[in-house]
């Protein structure tokens, strides 16, 4: 048996290839099914499986796409509700590969629907177990994300109680040196404490990660409910996507309407002014000039969860970036959580009539008063540490639907932890209100004010 483990560190995504004997089942794919098509030539080795641990909320999975091209099998749980053609894969099932038996232990917590998968080996050992987003390393799923999708909804209170016990009852009685290969890793919005290793076992798990300790079911719900990440706009819709399998990668992606290059004044000429304008280039590229009303999700290792985060599921948006590679590129990663159908037009451009002054954090140091200082940070950043003591704190997730609670009777300074959020919230803010009030990025002179 050979594990392939593949990386998103857009997403902080995992997922599997398992070999044994000329066939490969494959476990979470991403949207683009590509990668797994060339090991399998690599392997010259034949895809017969997809194995999907649950209905995705932070990433488009391309399973529907791989049984129509190659005639994969899909196997996912009775509960899931899938609408699409599958083979149930609940406790007691099992899947033959090769020399290799595939298990499937239902592991409700993170959503009712999810199971692990459990590898036994050619001697008939249980060699590694594939824990999709129930145990993470360091970690275990989030119980929040499915109290309004999939078919099956559930309290987050209820589906707490039962990862306490599919932790104690299921895969904590797996031997001690079985692999634990989770879904995710440090970055994603699964969980809230997950490790950068992208691997472990389950006795180093039960050593070393808090959810598998000894305490009360009590004390283990408080604490796996409290200070989890925000829920960014397209985690349920990417439920729902995946429910019902997306469309092929390529092909939609080709349905994207791309223009040559173009000037400022040409492009500003023919854009709907109700569409939302999102400019991908760097920050001092748009601080320099950009088109009316738009904002800056910079293309940087976390757009796909910013974009996610700002702009809504089937909200319109025209996507702007600094060249032709950059586009190609930025539409191929709208597509990873669903939203490429939402793009009107993809664009490359350099210029605009709109400009952003630059701030100096010398006037901050002298005079906080005078300014409206916004904090975009998420709520539990702000919780642990404030750093300016009269700052509004509105999260950069929130911040287009909370534009009222905005004074403008000063100039507005826009501070995050970095510069990368900041970036887009000033830049909201002033597409918003559209010269009624100064607002300045603090960008990353943040950090001059960080004890």
């Amino acid at each position: 048996m050979e594990i392939k483990q593949f990386e998103d560190k857009n997403l902080a995504h995992y997922s599997y290839a398992i070999v044994s004997n000329g066939e490969i089942a494959l476990i979470d794919p991403s949207r683009n099914p590509q990668p797994y098509y060339d090991f399998a030539k690599e392997k010259n080795a034949k895809i017969t499986a997809v194995i999907e641990t649950h209905p995705h909320a932070d990433f488009v999975s391309s399973h529907l796409e791989i049984h129509q091209s190659i005639g994969a099998t899909i196997y996912v749980s009775k509960k899931l509700g899938a609408e699409y053609e599958h083979q149930t894969f609940d406790d007691g099932d099992a899947i033959v590969l090769g020399q290799v038996t595939l298990k499937s232990i239902n592991t409700p917590g993170h959503s009712p629907d999810s199971i692990s998968i459990l590898a036994i080996d050619e001697i008939g050992k249980p060699y590694a177990v594939f824990t999709g987003d129930t145990l993470f390393v360091g970690d275990c799923g989030r119980p929040d994300l499915r109290e309004n999708a999939g078919a099956i909804t559930a309290a987050r209170a209820d589906l707490a109680k039962e990862m306490y016990y599919t932790l104690r009852n299921k895969l904590m009685t797996l031997p001690d040196d079985v692999l634990v290969y989770p879904a995710h890793g440090a970055g994603s919005l699964c969980g809230k404490g997950l490790s950068e290793k992208s691997s472990s076992t389950i006795g180093n798990e039960k050593q070393s990660n808090w959810s598998l300790q000894l305490s009360s079911e009590k004390h283990f719900i408080q604490e796996l409910l409290h200070d989890q990440p925000f829920i960014p706009h397209y985690f349920t819709f990417n439920v729902a996507v995946n429910k019902k399998g997306a469309e092929p990668f390529a092909s939609s992606i080709a349905k994207v309407e791309k223009r040559d290059p173009v000037t400022c004044q040409n492009c500003a000429n023919s854009l709907n002014p109700d569409i939302l304008l999102i400019d991908t280039r760097p920050q001092l590229q748009f601080k320099a000039g950009h088109l009316k009303n738009a904002i800056n999700i910079m293309n940087d290792i976390s757009f796909e969860t910013w974009l996610g985060s700002i702009v809504k599921p089937n909200e319109p948006i025209y996507l702007i970036a600094e060249n032709e590679t950059a586009l190609t590129q930025l539409i191929e990663r709208t597509a990873k959580i669903g939203y490429e159908t939402q793009i009107k037009l993809a664009f490359v451009s350099t210029f605009g009539n709109e400009k952003m002054d630059l701030f100096d954090s010398k006037l901050l140091k002298t005079n906080q008063d005078a300014y409206t200082i916004l904090d975009i940070r998420n709520e539990s950043e702000v919780k642990t540490k404030k750093i300016f003591s009269s700052s509004i704190a509105i999260p950069l997730y929130e911040l287009r639907e909370r534009m009222k609670e905005i004074p403008l009777q000063k100039p507005i300074v826009v501070h995050c932890a970095g510069g990368y959020r900041s970036a887009a919230g000033s830049s909201i803010i002033q597409a918003a209100f559209n010269g009624k009030v100064h607002v300045f990025d603090l960008s990353e002179a943040v950090k001059e004010f960080i004890a």
